[in-house]
């Protein structure tokens, strides 16, 4: 069969660990803000399993930092959020759903507040910087908005807390859930939140020297062999039984907040103003028509490239099917579906067409129990 590569260009960017990763042999990539994220080294099962024991490092520059700064930089933030940033605090990170006028998903980044006027926006993979620029635009406000020049690399597993304090000292453990701080290695002081797109525990270290991130990779080997650490990615796998959504795979434009399963996260009894207030406030009035939720079926693998509708009968449209993996811990195939409200139901009944075979499969919850 012929091969096929990616050509890398000032459209598709590597990343400053991209030559490390390639050194440690890493086998697949997929594109994330317009720069190559890995996908796996040798399996996701046997790495799903390695991050579920031990520790992994991972390279997510992907994950593109927008500052916010200036007079305004809070009327914009909330502009852009249905999330109720009015008393955000200093050194804590926010999980945030942005909308826009329509109530649609725009991303559901990760949000730092800093000291004084500066936020920093983690994105997930849609472009936020034309988003933000936009609306500061038309709205006249006095705010400087710049995608930066930072990189992130994620330490995720159970041994994470073992080998942060063994690089960067003992105080790092004081560092709570969803928060950061500054921490000092060799003279370089790095910003370092509690965070990561895994349940398995972690930190993520937001790198703006890139000569002394890539002597912090290489630290990290060298000092984390006793962990059984490896060099990893975010594992389809394991986010998946979590519950965590993938913007772009999972949820994109074309869905609201209720149907992401993120109300928590619509404050619409604060006297907040965002862009998308008026909609969402008619669609809750309204109710949904359908909403995310998790699925399990009767066959141990599927190479899922598009959505695939979930039918209950021959004509009866059940949902449609976004995301799935093979999952060790079910032995089945799970996966993550837009489900119509009538069959939002635990243990409801389907089948999908998949690889030419007709499978059948239940409804669940999210997270996977």
């Amino acid at each position: 069969m012929k091969k096929f590569i990616i050509s890398k260009s000032r459209r598709l960017k590597s990343t400053p660990f991209t030559s490390r990763l390639e050194n440690y042999g890493v086998t697949g990539y997929t594109m994330y803000n317009h720069m190559l994220l890995p996908t796996f080294f040798n399996s996701l099962e046997e790495e799903y399993k390695h991050l579920k024991k031990d520790v992994q490092l991972w390279d997510v520059s992907v994950q593109r930092e927008i500052e916010i700064n200036g007079k305004d930089s809070y009327k914009l933030m909330q502009l852009m959020t249905c999330r109720d940033l009015s008393k955000a605090k200093t050194n804590k990170c926010y999980y945030v759903p942005l909308v826009d006028k329509e109530g649609y998903m725009v991303n559901d980044p990760l949000v730092m507040k800093f000291e004084g006027t500066k936020w920093r926006v983690c994105i997930a993979d849609s472009d936020v910087l034309l988003f933000a620029k936009g609306i500061a635009g038309a709205s006249n406000l006095d705010v400087g908005i710049s995608e930066t020049n930072i990189s992130t690399l994620a330490v995720q597993g159970p041994k994470s807390d073992s080998l942060m304090k063994k690089i960067f000292g003992k105080e790092i453990l004081d560092l709570k859930f969803f928060n950061f701080n500054y921490f000092d290695f060799q003279g370089v002081s790095y910003v370092i939140s509690k965070s990561g797109f895994s349940k398995q525990g972690g930190y993520e270290i937001h790198i703006e020297d890139l000569n002394s991130g890539l002597n912090l990779y290489d630290y990290f080997i060298s000092q984390g062999r006793e962990f059984n650490l490896k060099p990893g990615c975010p594992n389809q796998i394991e986010r998946i039984e979590a519950g965590l959504l993938s913007y772009g795979n999972d949820m994109d434009n074309k869905d609201n907040p209720y149907e992401c399963g993120f109300e928590n996260y619509v404050n619409l009894e604060s006297d907040i103003n965002f862009l998308g207030r008026e909609s969402l406030e008619n669609i809750k009035s309204k109710g949904i028509k359908r909403k995310l939720m998790g699925v399990i079926i009767d066959i141990n693998e599927i190479n899922l490239t598009k959505e695939e509708k979930l039918y209950n009968g021959k004509d009866k449209e059940v949902g449609f099917l976004r995301s799935a993996t093979f999952s060790p811990k079910f032995n089945k195939v799970i996966g993550i579906a837009m489900i119509n409200k009538a069959y939002c139901k635990e243990s409801e009944d389907f089948n999908i067409n998949i690889n030419g075979k007709t499978a059948s499969g239940k409804v669940c919850n999210l997270p996977f129990a």
